[in-house]
């Protein structure tokens, strides 16, 4: 009786791991070798934040917070899906990192099932190393 129960925990165990997202911080240097390899990136910033900085080349420009902090996730996430196959990972980057995060989170409790890469220092630190930014193309 103590072997299934243990089985059948183990099993529910294995099963919570892989319904939600992997969530990855990394760095710019990570993020150039995620491009490399044709990982698409996902700016969540607002226009006017794209507008004062530019973008990383081949962003998808997808806002997720308006200028009062408020969001719509459900229809976030079908913009995100025309955008990004089942099951393929995603660079989320920010200003910072810390919206990413939140969403990467929110993104998880969703069961999103793709590996989410987060910007772990954002915008901000692309820019302070000197790469390449481009005007957003909308």
């Amino acid at each position: 009786m103590l072997i299934r129960f243990c089985i059948i925990f183990i099993s529910f165990l294995l099963t919570i791991k892989f319904a939600f997202a992997d969530i990855v911080d990394v760095n710019n240097k990570q993020i150039q070798e995620l491009l490399k390899n044709n990982i698409p990136i996902v700016d969540i910033r607002r226009s006017s934040e794209w507008d004062q900085t530019g973008v990383v080349p081949n962003s998808i420009l997808l806002t997720f917070f308006d200028k009062e902090g408020n969001y719509n996730y459900d229809e976030w996430y079908e913009k995100l899906r025309l955008e990004i196959d089942q099951g393929k990972p995603i660079i989320l980057i920010c200003r910072t990192g810390r919206r990413t995060q939140i969403i990467a989170k929110m993104m998880e409790i969703k069961n999103f099932n793709n590996v989410i890469y987060n910007a772990k220092s954002g915008i901000t630190s692309w820019i302070k190393e000197k790469l390449i930014t481009v005007k957003p193309g909308y």
